[in-house]
């Protein structure tokens, strides 16, 4: 009889086993765990603070049939929110008296510290009175972010397109494309006859971040 008790036991014992995970599904479960990890990381909005030392928005202004001037103008702060590798909210401002241009077209009578001026001066971005540009985000559909732009203490909304987001190691980089029509501003240039500018600026930005 106890012999056929433990025998019972060591049987139990082995099917015990026998019906356990193999290591296939242990090494599977494991896998699954890690990937379900790293979607809830990813799947989670993170909060980011803008470095401005490592930020920019680079801007375009054509004069209509005769050529182009690009140059710089530094961020001097912001902030960003992403998930799921998409931006969800934010804002920035733009130094208005970082103004710098990085074309070559120009002369002797048409340096770029003449430029600098006629951007700077009340025909165009008054910066004397008005040294901060800013866009605040308000929607998000896809790449692009609605928002509204404030230059010359006027806001209207407009759109950022093509966002590209870029995250790793608690840091974030993100680009867009903005152009606003400037007359909507005030931004003009009588001096140099505004019919031959464009109305349009073009800029691009380029945002880099550390994690809150």
């Amino acid at each position: 009889m106890k012999f056929h008790t433990l025998s019972i036991v060591s049987l139990a014992a082995l099917m015990l086993v026998a019906c356990g995970p193999s290591e296939a599904e242990i090494a599977a479960e494991k896998e699954k765990a890690v990937a379900d990890s790293l979607a809830a990381v990813a799947a989670a909005e993170h909060a980011y603070t803008v470095n401005a030392e490592a930020s920019a928005a680079t801007w375009t202004g054509t004069m209509v049939g005769v050529y182009s001037h690009t140059g710089t103008v530094k961020i001097s702060e912001g902030e960003l929110t992403v998930k799921g590798g998409m931006v969800t909210g934010g804002a920035f401002a733009v130094d208005m008296t970082t103004i710098a241009p990085i074309d070559t077209n120009y002369s002797e009578d048409k340096t770029k510290e003449m430029l600098i001026g006629h951007l700077s001066s009340a025909d165009f971005f008054d910066v004397a009175n008005h040294s901060t540009a800013s866009f605040k985000i308000t929607s998000v559909e896809g790449t692009s972010a609605t928002g509204e732009l404030t230059v010359r203490g006027v806001t209207n909304t407009e759109t950022v397109t093509d966002i590209v987001i870029t995250e790793g190691d608690g840091t974030v980089m993100a680009t867009g494309k903005l152009a606003f029509d400037r007359q909507k501003y005030g931004v003009a240039w009588k001096a140099m006859k505004d019919m031959v500018l464009s109305d349009t600026i073009e800029l691009t930005v380029e945002l880099n971040g550390t994690a809150k």
